[in-house]
């Protein structure tokens, strides 16, 4: 039987950005054990979008955090806009990366953790705008997604639904901060194992005992 891990993560969370090599690792290390899940939190929504002038001046003091804390490296190109945010256009709103993700998986659900760390490295490293829909052409490449398929979808209705439905179940399970892991055990059930950054031993000790525990 294998289990549901559901991570709930935001696009524009530098904390999930240092997060990725861990859960990453997670998915390779229990791949016979569960299937992986991932959910856009909406982060950066309705009163909380804000344009980069706002909040740069918070990532200039956090950002080193993060490294410190995970080894992840924010690149030159994103560290420009954070420290010269009055020359920066940016808006941060987890709208649009939420939508993408929901087409993506449309593709190819089991690669969408893949997809998911690919968008916060564009954004993190590369520097590229997730508010802008050229951010994401490189990824329609990498992936072979015909592009005029993928943007009128990123434009549709129906996916920015599909969005916004992924954060309301976020809600559901009473996130209030990113990353955020759960192991589904039942169709109701599910077990946090991870909020905030968490280490990979730490984290694997964890499923570790919420498998034994379900499976006893």
């Amino acid at each position: 039987m294998k289990f549901t891990l559901i991570y709930c993560y935001d696009a524009y969370c530098g904390w999930c950005y240092g997060f990725s090599p861990v859960i990453k690792r997670i998915a390779e290390d229990f791949k016979d054990k569960i299937d992986i899940e991932v959910l856009s939190g909406g982060m950066m929504t309705g009163e909380r979008i804000m344009p980069i002038e706002k909040i740069g001046p918070l990532i200039q003091t956090s950002y080193k955090n993060v490294e410190d804390l995970t080894g992840i490296k924010f690149g030159e190109d994103f560290l420009w806009h954070v420290f010269n945010p009055e020359q920066s256009d940016w808006v941060m709103n987890s709208e649009k990366p939420a939508i993408a993700l929901c087409i993506f998986k449309e593709y190819y659900p089991e690669r969408q953790l893949e997809f998911a760390t690919d968008l916060q490295y564009a954004l993190n490293y590369e520097g590229r705008d997730l508010d802008d829909d050229e951010a994401y052409r490189h990824l329609l490449e990498k992936y072979s997604i015909q592009p005029e398929s993928f943007y009128a979808k990123l434009k549709s209705e129906a996916y920015k639904e599909a969005a916004y439905y992924e954060f309301a179940l976020c809600k559901q399970l009473q996130v209030n901060g990113f990353p955020s892991v759960f192991i589904q055990t039942g169709e109701l059930k599910f077990v946090m194992v991870a909020r905030g950054f968490t280490a990979l031993e730490e984290l694997s000790s964890r499923i570790e005992m919420v498998l034994k525990e379900t499976a006893a």
